[in-house]
């Protein structure tokens, strides 16, 4: 069938405020996005805690990547190169013109995640799913089961971007001359205390317990409301400058391995557009390494009750 001019026209006008809207914020709704499923030049991925979610039900032509395979480099414990995420991202449809939209389980845990990792190769044009799988699934939007498929995509990833990223040595650097950094530990308060090593029934731990000296303790979930989206910006900026971290200085942001950071590194370059950097080695590189100092509070020592 032939379209008459004004109607492909029209459609492709469509298609142009929709990405238009979305290249406004960082976020979109899950409104914006039940109407833009069928948007050519809107792709979703779905990043989740457990990647076994996506085969149980998606949102409708997501693509599903695997944390702890497709994102990360398994053998160097480093994020995927960029030639291995060019490829999964150009297969999973991603175009230089696209809007990518990323959700996830664990109000966006990992999705942020795959975000961060997007940035740090000079993706344009990336989104969270403000509320991910949660506030989806909660107000009844469809899901499928079977897997997304789009044509290939186009897109060519930069270099990575190190400025986005802390490295072991900056942060021991910051530990002992604290006050030009501000070091924030998104983990619980009793991981930041020293009182537990990391989250119960996790495998990745460290043999000390307790935060990088100087760093203030803002856990992840204390940016999210009960339906799982980020809290306002006002309210955001509030819960960092109660504990000095007003965006006067750089930042990083660091947790376990990495994930947890990244939804906090996410709303402070982001959306409050500080300058901050996530350390993905995060505890289990800076409390397993020789040399370097900890505050322990809780006083707990490796292997004792």
């Amino acid at each position: 069938m032939t379209f008459p001019n004004w109607i492909r026209l029209g459609a492709a006008s469509v298609a142009l405020a929709a990405a238009a809207t979305a290249q406004a914020s960082p976020l979109v709704s899950t409104q914006w996005l039940e109407q833009n499923l069928q948007n050519p030049q809107v792709r979703v991925l779905e990043v989740s805690v457990d990647p076994g979610v996506y085969e149980r039900g998606h949102i409708p032509g997501a693509a599903n990547l695997n944390w702890h395979t497709d994102l990360v480099d398994t053998v160097n414990r480093d994020i995927a190169s960029r030639d291995k995420l060019q490829a999964l991202l150009r297969a999973a449809g991603v175009s230089e013109d696209t809007t990518t939209v990323l959700y996830g389980d664990n109000n966006n845990w990992f999705a942020a995640w795959g975000a961060w990792v997007l940035d740090v190769y000079g993706v344009d044009n990336v989104k969270l799913l403000d509320g991910g799988r949660k506030k989806w699934e909660a107000e009844g939007l469809p899901l499928a089961t079977t897997p997304g498929a789009a044509s290939a995509g186009n897109v060519t990833l930069k270099p990575a971007n190190e400025a986005l990223r802390a490295r072991l040595d900056e942060v021991a650097q910051a530990a002992r001359a604290p006050g030009s950094v501000a070091i924030v530990d998104i983990r619980s308060p009793d991981e930041y205390s020293g009182k537990s090593f990391a989250p119960a029934g996790v495998p990745e731990l460290s043999v000390r317990a307790g935060h990088v000296p100087g760093a203030v303790n803002v856990p992840w979930g204390s940016l999210v409301a009960a339906d799982g989206t980020f809290k306002p910006v006002d309210e955001l900026r509030a819960i960092y400058a109660r504990v000095g971290v007003d965006g006067s200085k750089p930042v990083i942001t660091y947790c376990r391995i990495g994930e947890r950071s990244s939804h906090s590194w996410f709303a402070l370059k982001k959306l409050l557009g500080y300058d901050v950097r996530n350390y993905d080695g995060s505890w289990t590189e800076y409390g397993n390494t020789v040399g370097v100092p900890i505050e322990n509070p809780a006083g707990t020592v490796w292997g004792r009750t």
